[in-house]
Parts: C-alpha cells; sequence; structure tokens
C-alpha cells in the first residue's frame, strides 16, 4: 500500500534588479516549465531592491494566466516593491509580504495622439512624423497598460506616486483575508443549511 505524502507549495525565487532584461526572459522560461507540470501549488518569492520591467511583468502575467486552474499562486514579497513587482505580487491567489514593506507605482500620463487607433491607422493625411528620440516612449505604453491591471486590485489613479503600506492593502483584501474568507465560507454554509431546510 502506497502513501501519498502531502506536497507543499513548488519554491520559485524571483530576484527583483533594476536592471538584467535577460535574467527575467530566463526566470520566465523556467516558470512556464514548472507551471506546465501543472503542480498543485507554487509559491513565488520576491526579494530585492529594483524593479520588474512593465513588458517582463506583463509577460508573467501571460504566463500565469494560463496555467491550470489546479495549481494555486502564492506570492511572497520579502522586499518592498515597486513598479511590475507590484503587478506579479497583485497576481497570487494568495499573497504574503514582510510586515514593514511597501508598494509604490508611479504615474504616466498617455496623451491621445500617443496611440493609434484601428479606424485610424490607415487613413491619408498628413503624418507628424516622430523619431526615437521624440517623447513617446513604447515603455510607457507597456507600464500605462501594467497600471491597468493593478486598477483591478488597487485604486492606481488614488495611489500612483505614494507608497503604500502594508496596512492598505490589508484595507483591500490583499493580505492577511483568511479572517475574511473563513467568515464568507462559515456564512455561505449557514445559508445553504437555512434553504436545505426549507
Amino acid at each position: 500500500m502506497k502513501t501519498r505524502l502531502k506536497q507543499g507549495p513548488r519554491r520559485f525565487q524571483l530576484k527583483i534588479f533594476s536592471y538584467g532584461n535577460s535574467y527575467y526572459i530566463e526566470r520566465i522560461e523556467k516558470l512556464e516549465r514548472m507551471l506546465s507540470r501543472k503542480p498543485r501549488a507554487v509559491q513565488i518569492d520576491m526579494v530585492g531592491v529594483g524593479e520588474i520591467p512593465a513588458d517582463s511583468a506583463l509577460l508573467i502575467r501571460s504566463v500565469l494566466m494560463a496555467r491550470s486552474s489546479k495549481t494555486q499562486i502564492i506570492t511572497n514579497a520579502r522586499s518592498s516593491l515597486q513598479g511590475g513587482s507590484v503587478l506579479v505580487w497583485l497576481l497570487g491567489d494568495r499573497r504574503i509580504i514582510r510586515d514593514d514593506a511597501r508598494v509604490y507605482f508611479r504615474r504616466v500620463e498617455l496623451s491621445e495622439d500617443e496611440s493609434v487607433e484601428p479606424s485610424e491607422a490607415w487613413k491619408d493625411g498628413e503624418l507628424t512624423y516622430r523619431d526615437s528620440f521624440s517623447e513617446i516612449d513604447p515603455e510607457d505604453g507597456d507600464y500605462a497598460r501594467m497600471l491597468q491591471v493593478i486598477n483591478e486590485f488597487l485604486p492606481v489613479k488614488e495611489l500612483a506616486g505614494r507608497l503604500v503600506g502594508v496596512s492598505v492593502l490589508r484595507q483591500f483584501g490583499l493580505v492577511e483575508n483568511d479572517q475574511v474568507d473563513c467568515f464568507l465560507a462559515t456564512a455561505f454554509k449557514k445559508s445553504r443549511r437555512a434553504l436545505v431546510a426549507r
């Protein structure tokens, strides 16, 4: 007779650098391979100062979104987070953060003429010349998209450009929501029992 060992979460370390795009590309490949094995849980330990580039954070998001629905993601921030690191941390089904850590993301404003709408892309007319030294930065477009995703968890308009502490994250139910989860589970059990009794 075989006994099944209780398997804990698979550990995956993601160091945060202020440089190192090649590091993130390699780590994303390894994360994708790990998730393809459909583990029950994966814990992403985030440590270090710096910022994950917006493009890498969005790529990590696409990899996590494509995982098996049976795989739980735990994100553990052992350092303060900024920019793309915040997004990766928010993508966890369960989030852990050091008590004195903070999160930060900057504000990005893109003007209307910086992106092309599909209906306008092929119109005839006078084109405005822009070179690589113009004010438009493609990375700002990725950062703006990243902020849209962060806005699903936190109000970006109100919090961008400010240091956000754990107490605020707790108010939004992003950390230590075990008590809330237990309360909701208990409440749903009671309401189901009441329906069955009728």
